[in-house]
């Protein structure tokens, strides 16, 4: 009798450990979590208080002068800060985020005309896309519409894929860029399934799975690295040249690239549920993670192949110049929203594998080494970013993209528990 008293005591005890041990380990998740919340909490207060009223000027970095750097409303980043806005809503339930991200969200319906260029997607669905989920509004779904016919009219059937940049001079004068496609555009094609299915109209997704395709075939290498540029012969669709324009070197992996591309690849096969996509997806993401220039915490060289044999830049790099490989905490911040997606897209090990890489990301940008709870700037969430090197921009800075795509993981995760 004593021994089944001590018995049952002794799982008694066990099983109350484990109980313990369980949710100190859910409680150690959801802090970092909690965490970088409150953390973004102060500083986008900060980032209201400065930009208030003015909506003709986007946040997208921070100078050394100590001054925002704005972009126009034009240009590629305008609708991250509405989208990061809207994700401190959904976080916090405070009607202040909510004021705020529909006041900056609605500043850029002009946009939904933007024809200039490619990245009508990150302006338009990162913030109007957002919105609806707290906000039903035909008006958004018109303007979402629209900017999606807007998309379309860069799209040429005899390349099969949508023009990113306008005719110019590619990088040292070599070559014409005539075509010029990015990898950066596989993130817009979110926009073009959501157009097909409230209108009904195959047109935008069979646009969108038109320049998946061709990007898998002319952006990928045979290890399932990425270039950065395709350029084609718009009369012909013949491929004219490859670079890797914000990369260390032409046959380089720019760390951000390649996150573009697991984060694309990944939402095209959630809308087509095509196994050439989720192939892609899986093989960029094993490229990524598998790497050996890849650090321990998992934030990723602002280029892969930085500074190692058999890359060579063909433009003045001085590694002298860095104490330390600059960072690329935005490609980190992507890659581990879409690491989550993609997880659950996979079985077993490859499930667990991304699904832990993503954790580990998180915790890292987290950190305060990436987190900016030293006020290193008065504004964006996390350090440690790299624009463009090569074009001796925005390096070891925050960028606005970063804060939007850490918080939209932050949400994922929380999602996923």
């Amino acid at each position: 009798m004593m021994k089944r008293k001590i018995l049952v005591l002794k799982y008694s005890f066990l099983a109350i450990l484990l109980i313990l041990l369980n949710t100190f380990n859910v409680n150690g998740q959801d802090e970092f979590v909690k965490k970088s919340f409150t953390t973004a909490d102060p500083l986008y207060t900060n980032l209201l208080k400065a930009t208030e009223g003015n909506f003709k000027n986007y946040p997208h970095s921070f100078l050394e002068n100590g001054n925002i750097k704005y972009y126009q409303i034009d240009e590629w980043t305008g609708g991250f800060w509405p989208g990061s806005l809207w994700y401190m809503y959904e976080y916090t339930k405070e009607e202040k985020w909510k004021k705020a991200a529909t006041a900056w969200t609605n500043s850029l319906e002009s946009n939904q005309y933007n024809t200039k260029h490619h990245d009508i997607g990150f302006m338009m669905y990162c913030s109007y896309g957002n919105a609806l989920k707290f906000d039903d509004n035909p008006k958004y779904k018109e303007i979402l519409i629209q900017s999606a016919k807007s998309l379309t009219q860069r799209y040429s059937p005899v390349v099969g894929s949508i023009q990113s940049w306008n005719t110019r001079k590619s990088k040292g004068d070599i070559n014409l860029w005539e075509y010029a496609v990015i990898m950066d555009n596989m993130m817009n094609l979110e926009l073009l399934f959501y157009a097909s299915k409230v209108t009904n109209d195959p047109v935008y997704k069979n646009i969108a799975i038109n320049h998946a395709a061709k990007t898998m075939q002319n952006h990928l290498r045979a290890d399932y690295s990425s270039y950065h540029v395709v350029n084609y012969d718009p009369k012909s669709g013949k491929v004219l040249h490859k670079q890797t324009l914000q990369g260390f070197s032409d046959e380089s992996t720019w760390a951000r690239g390649q996150a573009w591309g697991i984060y694309g690849f990944t939402t095209v096969y959630r809308e087509t549920k095509d196994k050439r996509f989720l192939k892609t997806a899986v093989k960029m993401a094993n490229f990524f993670l598998d790497h050996p220039n890849l650090p321990k915490d998992k934030i990723p060289y602002w280029d892969f192949n930085v500074g190692q044999p058999g890359f060579k830049p063909d433009w003045d790099f001085d590694p002298k110049r860095f104490k330390e490989t600059p960072r690329d905490a935005s490609a980190a911040a992507i890659t581990s929203s879409a690491l989550l997606e993609l997880s659950t897209y996979v079985k077993g090990k490859q499930k667990q594998k991304f699904y832990n890489a993503a954790l580990a990301m998180l915790k890292s940008l987290s950190s305060d080494t990436y987190l900016n709870t030293n006020n290193a700037n008065p504004y964006y969430l996390l350090k440690h970013s790299t624009g463009n090197l090569p074009s001796n921009r925005e390096i070891d800075v925050p960028l606005i993209y970063a804060d939007y795509y850490f918080l939209e993981a932050l949400t994922r995760y929380e999602k996923s528990k």
